[in-house]
């Protein structure tokens, strides 16, 4: 898989630009500011509807304009599919397949599939858990589109549910009375639904999180050489509790969250929030015996996060064919020894896109085109 051309409209600090892009290795080469990760990030839109600079769409429109537009020509197995998002904040976006209006904008997912190395990255290891449960949900995504609606749905019900819970905060400080006074006969209805939404998107992770364990541990140790100690290991703690046994069972994993609502029904009525689900999970990272959060060093962190990309690479590259790479300004963060590990690493890819402030940052076994960007104007050099 590949993209052979990306088209912009008011996306970013760009009002137009037209890209043809080649398979193989695509590095654009210019100073900070001057637009190489928009286009980055665009192609990462494209493939996955969401940023990974920003949570919100509105920064994403051109200043004075009232939407943008991304367009970009998959090549799969010869054959070419256009795809296109409208992204207008404040409005459902809206997608576009082959000039064809589709219901909605995941209909496309799946049509261009990516991973992105970006110096965010490092938050995987050292960040909150919010960073790892979107890391795991966006692979879940990318591997299997379906997913998309499954995540949606715990969104709502979960957005409801804490909109129940807060109301009936209220009213008992309100009423100076117990829970025992409100009816919470809706709530009731809500966590139903909370536990069966919660239990598909609980399975779908733990099914997940036993595949790449192998691959993790593999990557780590083809990026550090030797240089890093410990196996890297991939571990998933539910907020349900440590007395609830974790199988990817959605029948008993849907029972286990209705025990969760009566045992922890008064904490959250008290806090107006949900205390427990997928949304409270966390993927912990362990370095041999010891959690990587707070005792890997700078080194080991960075080898880490690298390991859990290549690791998506290889799993969704186990799907048929290869997800296009995007390294966004990667290498200067690295030392030389990750730099040229990675570079060997990710050089067979059908098409990777790199991003770099000057040329000598690309690492030699990544020659291939090069595109100057300099005040969001793109000159191909070779």
């Amino acid at each position: 898989m590949y993209l052979s051309d990306l088209s912009l409209v008011d996306f970013r600090s760009y009002s137009e630009v037209e890209l043809a892009l080649q398979s193989g290795v695509t590095a654009f080469i210019g100073a900070n500011g001057q637009g190489k990760t928009n286009l980055i990030e665009a192609i990462g839109y494209l493939a996955g509807l969401a940023s990974h600079r920003v949570a919100q769409d509105a920064p994403l429109v051109r200043l004075g304009a009232e939407r943008a537009v991304i367009r970009g020509t998959v090549v799969r197995d010869n054959r070419s599919t256009l795809v296109e998002i409208e992204i207008t904040p404040g409005k459902t976006n809206r997608a576009r397949i082959n000039r064809a209006p589709v219901p909605r904008p995941r209909e496309v997912l799946g049509l261009v599939r990516s991973v992105l190395f970006a110096p965010e990255d490092l938050a995987l290891v050292k960040g909150d858990p919010a960073e790892r449960r979107r890391f795991l949900d966006d692979l879940l995504v990318a591997r299997a589109p379906r997913l998309a609606g499954t995540r949606a749905d715990y969104d709502r019900v979960l957005r409801q549910r804490n909109a129940l819970l807060k109301s009936a905060s209220a009213a008992v400080r309100a009423s100076r009375r117990g829970i025992e006074s409100l009816d919470l006969r809706t709530l009731d209805v809500w966590d139903t639904h909370l536990a069966r939404s919660g239990a598909d998107l609980l399975a779908a992770r733990l099914e997940l999180v036993e595949i790449p364990r192998p691959l993790v541990a593999k990557s780590y140790d083809a990026v550090a050489d030797g240089i890093d100690t410990g196996e890297a290991r991939l571990d998933y703690r539910s907020s349900l509790g440590r007395d609830v046994e974790l199988s990817p069972d959605r029948d008993l994993l849907t029972a286990a969250i209705i025990e969760a609502t009566a045992r922890f029904r008064r904490e959250e009525i008290d806090r107006g929030i949900s205390l427990f689900g997928p949304h409270r999970d966390d993927l912990v990272l362990g370095l041999g015996p010891m959690p990587a959060k707070g005792f890997a060093s700078q080194g080991e962190a960075w080898s880490f996060a690298l390991a859990l990309r290549l690791a998506s690479f290889d799993l969704l590259r186990s799907n048929g064919d290869d997800p296009i790479l995007l390294l966004d300004d990667v290498f200067a963060e690295l030392d030389i020894g990750r730099r040229d590990r990675l570079a060997r690493l990710v050089g067979e890819a059908e098409q990777v896109l790199v991003t770099a402030a000057v040329a000598a940052d690309v690492p030699e076994t990544l020659a291939g085109a090069r595109v100057e960007v300099v005040d969001g104007e793109l000159r191909t050099v070779r």
